[in-house]
């Protein structure tokens, strides 16, 4: 089985190398790049099957660089590295594209898990598998049928739209933004969405005060739990 090729890109090599020593003992082919400029080159010329985008690189903003690959590529992982904590550059790496944000400094292990995470959203939506299973929440997408263990679920039209994108990037954070548009075709008030959330954890979660399947971003926005991620993650 041919291996999963990722691209590094980052500008310090004792990162590179620590990325290199680590995602070859999983078995990952690595490519690396030190600035924009060559992880372009890159992608122009190599398959690549995830990206990992440090957002401080020398020669181009790390946003613009996201921006340029998801205009050419809309399917590719991308998993972001930064130094920055703050929310305004994570909404902003999400609503670019990115399928994860990782803050430096990172264990191994965390960073491991988000991508192997990335990986099953992409052969998820690949496959466009119809049914949906976490625990025992149940989710058709084809006949439209909710269930928690052996009982369906009513939710309104717009519970299951709402619903409906989060399976479609499950594991993937949406931010508010997103979800809006995608649900309500504008982004004015994220007042619509929270009612619309609490509404599903009441529906959904065994106990809506500490939800299992939708967890809350702060500040940011919205993670359908992935079928193979571990209970209380976050």
């Amino acid at each position: 089985m041919p291996s999963v090729r990722i691209l590094v890109i980052d500008d310090e090599p004792p990162i590179r190398k620590l990325l290199r020593m680590g995602l070859s003992s999983q078995r990952y082919a690595v490519i690396e790049a030190a600035n924009g400029r060559a992880a372009l080159d890159v992608m122009d010329h190599e398959k690549v099957d995830l990206v990992i985008l440090d957002l401080g690189l020398p020669d181009m903003k790390g946003h613009e660089l996201l921006r340029i690959i998801r205009g050419r590529d809309d399917a590719v992982p991308v998993v972001v590295l930064s130094s920055r904590s703050d929310e305004a550059g994570k909404v902003e790496a999400f609503d670019l594209g990115a399928d994860d944000y990782v803050t430096k400094p990172f264990g191994m292990n965390e960073l491991l898990a988000r991508l192997r995470a990335a990986l099953r959203h992409r052969l998820a939506v690949q496959g466009e598998r119809p049914i949906f299973r976490v625990d025992d929440l149940a989710v058709d997408l084809v006949r439209r049928v909710v269930r928690r263990g052996d009982v369906d679920v009513k939710l309104s039209p717009k519970e299951y739209e709402v619903l409906r994108l989060m399976v479609l990037h499950a594991g993937k954070v949406l931010t508010h933004s997103q979800i809006l548009r995608e649900v309500w075709g504008d982004s004015t008030d994220s007042q619509y969405l929270r009612v619309y959330v609490r509404q599903l954890r009441q529906k959904l979660e065994p106990q809506p005060e500490r939800p299992r399947y939708i967890l809350t971003e702060t500040g940011v926005g919205y993670r359908l739990r992935a079928p193979e991620e571990t209970d209380g993650r976050r």
